[in-house]
């Protein structure tokens, strides 16, 4: 899977958290849930200060590795922070970026097949915040960025 090395800056997101592990029997139906929530909740809405529509999944407050316990997060990335929601910021550095398009209708198979092929890459990771950047989507055709931290 090929992928492109970038330099991003601190980015400021508010959101709504849950903690998992990849091992969990529902760690995919927990992320999934808490992406309902997020816009069946009218969260989306409520968020001020937004900066675009992009929304970002994080994957942050790693107990180890990829094998660890972590915080799943769905956000929005912002100008200024948040009373009502969780408030983090993605710390800035190097960053591989992978590019995964999609039909709406495959996008969650092909972001989990991205990610088992990230998982088996003898990336230098970080493990400080990962994340998937949900771009506006162009009718049936879907677009994640997903951005894995580096050691420099």
């Amino acid at each position: 899977m090929n992928y492109q090395l970038v330099t991003l800056a601190d980015k400021l997101v508010v959101g709504i958290t849950d903690r998992t592990n990849n091992a969990a029997p529902d760690m995919g139906k927990k992320i999934g849930q808490l992406w309902q929530r997020f816009y069946s909740d009218g969260h989306v809405d409520k968020i001020a200060h937004r900066i675009d529509h992009v929304a970002l999944g994080i994957y942050t407050d790693y107990a180890s590795d990829e094998k660890g316990d972590y915080t799943v997060m769905v956000a929005c990335q912002v100008t200024e922070p948040s009373s009502c929601f969780e408030t983090r910021v993605i710390k800035g550095g190097k960053y591989a970026k992978f590019v995964v398009k999609a039909s709406q209708d495959q996008l969650v198979s092909k972001v989990a097949a991205a990610w088992t092929a990230i998982w088996q890459m003898p990336l230098p990771r970080l493990f400080a915040a990962d994340f998937e950047a949900y771009q506006v989507a162009d009718g049936e055709q879907a677009e994640v960025h997903i951005y894995i931290s580096l050691k420099e």
